[in-house]
């Protein structure tokens, strides 16, 4: 563990494990740095994995408010000068942060699983109004159960009645990583409202000159392949992949054939060869 100054003089706490060429991941909202402890085991054999907890969560400094996608940029940027890498994997929101950072700083190869992006309508938010409704009304329950269902609409659950699927968010808040989802609730819903205000075509992502693997999940929300090929034809240096028997929480679970393609895609030269779409 070591402690780095950010921008605003706050510290980024690094966590970093493994020998080899350096890789960052951003994380996904609603989570902390735990649940990716088992990639960076995974890749630690080949690669230095580093990882930090985005602001208000664990370690990391709170959230300046407004909450900004600068602030964000600004703390990746802070740990790829650090650490000296141009990788990085960013999943979900972290997906997006990275992909905006990769605009923005020197970054060579970005492997984003299932990231949150909003190509012309095409992440879903429609449930958003009424998840920060029950927020603000302070039934956690009630807006974790929306947001579960609004952003995960290929999940059997999603499609029970909403007193139904509460009733479960409860027994599920009682686990480890359900208290951990409720009490980051609000900052899920920030980021959200954040991806949806950067809706737009793909091609505002085009200047992106980064070497890129598109991946997601064959179980996971459908909307992300979508996404991801419309990415594909937008970024220069773009790819995509499909992982077969994966969810949205499979780069979490780190089997080998979530691994294995991210493994290859790091160790290979950066080449203009490399940028076929698939």
């Amino acid at each position: 563990m070591e402690r780095i100054s950010a921008r605003d003089g706050a510290s980024v706490v690094l966590h970093s494990t493994g020998d080899g060429p350096d890789i960052v991941v951003v994380h996904g909202g609603g989570v902390t740095i735990d649940v990716y402890r088992r990639l960076a085991t995974a890749l630690a054999g080949q690669f230095t994995v580093h990882l930090y907890n985005r602001r208000g969560r664990a370690d990391a400094p709170p959230r300046s408010m407004p909450y900004s996608l600068q602030q964000e940029i600004d703390d990746l940027a802070v740990v790829l000068e650090h650490t000296g890498s141009g990788n990085v994997i960013g999943h979900s929101s972290g997906g997006f942060i990275a992909l905006e950072a990769a605009l923005r700083l020197p970054i060579d190869r970005l492997a984003l699983y299932d990231a949150a992006v909003s190509i012309d309508g095409g992440f879903p938010s429609a449930w958003l109004a009424s998840a920060q409704s029950a927020l603000l009304a302070g039934d956690i329950a009630r807006g974790l159960a929306i947001t579960a269902a609004g952003i995960n609409p290929q999940m059997a659950a999603a499609k029970l009645p909403l007193g139904l699927r509460i009733a479960i968010i409860r027994a599920f808040m009682r686990t480890r990583i359900g208290r951990t989802m409720a009490e980051l609730l609000p900052l899920t819903l920030d980021e959200s409202a954040l991806i949806r205000a950067h809706d737009g075509p793909a091609s505002q992502w085009a200047g992106v000159t980064a070497e890129v693997l598109l991946t997601c999940g064959a179980d996971g929300p459908p909307y992300y392949r979508d996404l991801n090929a419309a990415l594909a034809h937008a970024l220069p240096r773009a790819r995509t992949l499909t992982i077969p028997r994966s969810g949205h929480d499979a780069i979490n679970r780190a089997y080998p054939r979530m691994v294995d393609p991210l493994a290859d895609f790091f160790a290979a030269p950066v080449t203009p060869e490399r940028t076929s779409h698939t």
